[in-house]
Formats: structure tokens, C-alpha cells, sequence
């Protein structure tokens, strides 16, 4: 199993995303999402963030929101947990990063954009300033074929 870590930071009603087109052999090739990384041994989900965030971006978070908790089954790929936050404080500046370009997207433009279905759910969690939680995806390929969220199948509702 994988343990993970993935920040949305906001500034101005928007969120800074990765476009993740750097990387071969890359399971997110092509798609959006926030930044943050595989656990170092020994790493609490925080120091994790945190030197994710570091590495990706160039910023440190000041502070930060542990939001839920993801776990993404798919074909061919062990089961990932991955600890969700977000941030709106932070400092220093935007460097680039070798996964992908990074870009501020409007919140209201995200599910535009080539992300995973499942993301749109956590993404509705965020926006409704849901309390903690946890969010089953299982995953065919790039097809949803289970969406369980604090233990109830929501997929027929999504």
C-alpha cells in the first residue's frame, strides 16, 4: 500500500494546480491535481506536506487544513491512502516544477479541466466546507466504478 499526501492551496478564489505532463510512465499523465508525494519513511502526513509542498513549489505552508483521507483502488496499482489538505497560508515563491507546469485555476474552472472523476467529489466536499472525511475511489482505467463516501455508496448520485 501507498501512503500519500496532496494539498489544493487557494489564493484569490483559486486553486494552485499541477498539469502533470513531465513525468513518463506517469499515472496522472495529462490530468490536473494539487501537489504532494509519497510518505519518506519515518514522515508523519505533515512533514510530508510539507517537504512535498517545499519540492513542488517552492512554498512553505504557515499552516494548513487536514481535510480527509483518499483511498484510490485501481487496476494494475496497489492501494493508495492519500491524507487531503488545503492551504491558503503560505510564503515564497512559485518555482518550476520537474512533474508538470504549475498554474492557478479558478475554482469554478476545475472541473473543466482533465482530472479524475473522482476528484470532482472531493473537490464538491471542499467547496461545501464538508467536516473531515473519507472517500473510497475505485478506479477501472480512468472509469469510476465505486464512489463511497463515510461508508455509503454515493456513486449512483455523483
Amino acid at each position: 500500500m501507498r501512503l500519500t499526501t496532496l494539498c489544493y492551496i487557494e489564493k484569490d478564489d483559486s486553486y494552485l494546480m499541477l498539469h502533470r505532463v513531465k513525468k513518463k510512465n506517469d499515472i496522472n499523465q495529462d490530468k490536473w491535481i494539487g501537489v504532494g508525494g509519497h510518505f519518506e519513511e519515518g514522515e508523519s502526513p505533515e512533514e510530508c506536506l510539507l517537504r512535498e509542498v517545499w519540492e513542488e513549489t517552492g512554498l512553505r505552508l504557515n499552516s494548513w487544513r487536514f481535510r480527509g483521507i483518499v483511498t484510490f483502488q485501481c487496476d494494475d496499482y496497489e492501494t493508495e491512502y492519500m491524507c487531503l489538505y488545503t492551504s491558503s497560508d503560505f510564503e515564497g515563491e512559485l518555482i518550476e516544477c520537474d512533474e508538470g507546469i504549475l498554474e492557478w485555476v479558478k475554482k469554478s474552472a476545475v472541473d473543466q479541466l482533465p482530472i479524475w472523476e473522482g476528484d470532482k467529489v472531493f473537490f464538491r466536499l471542499l467547496r461545501e466546507e464538508a467536516p473531515f472525511f473519507s472517500l473510497k475511489l475505485c478506479y477501472k482505467g480512468d472509469r469510476l466504478t465505486e464512489c463511497v463516501l463515510d461508508g455509503q455508496n454515493i456513486l449512483g448520485s455523483i
